[in-house]
């Protein structure tokens, strides 16, 4: 598994595939402070459309400087999903709560 450069959200149409995958978003600049630690890390999101679900993040955390990447070579059989809700759970082991954000 292996997740591509990272671009600015609104950006997303242009670049995020029209196809299942799984998106990070980040804070441009800056941490997020939560229990454990700090972060910039604010969404892992598993998607049937990676395009569409940025787009509806775009519209929803609009004016936020946000940064996107998406799964660039992914594993055979690999269940994005249970892929997803692992490293959320690696995220919420380490920093004591889920990313600020939500799909």
């Amino acid at each position: 598994m292996r997740f591509g450069p990272w671009y600015p959200l609104d950006r997303a149409t242009d670049l995020a595939p029209g196809a299942e995958g799984m998106l990070q978003l980040r804070l441009a600049e800056g941490l997020v402070d939560y229990p454990r630690g700090k972060s910039a890390m604010v969404l892992y999101a598993h998607a049937p459309d990676v395009r569409a679900a940025a787009v509806v993040l775009a519209a929803r955390y609009g004016g936020r400087e946000l940064v996107c990447r998406h799964l660039i070579e992914i594993e055979g059989a690999t269940d994005l999903a249970a892929f997803c809700a692992k490293l959320r759970g690696e995220f919420v082991r380490r920093f004591g709560t889920p990313p600020v954000y939500e799909t």
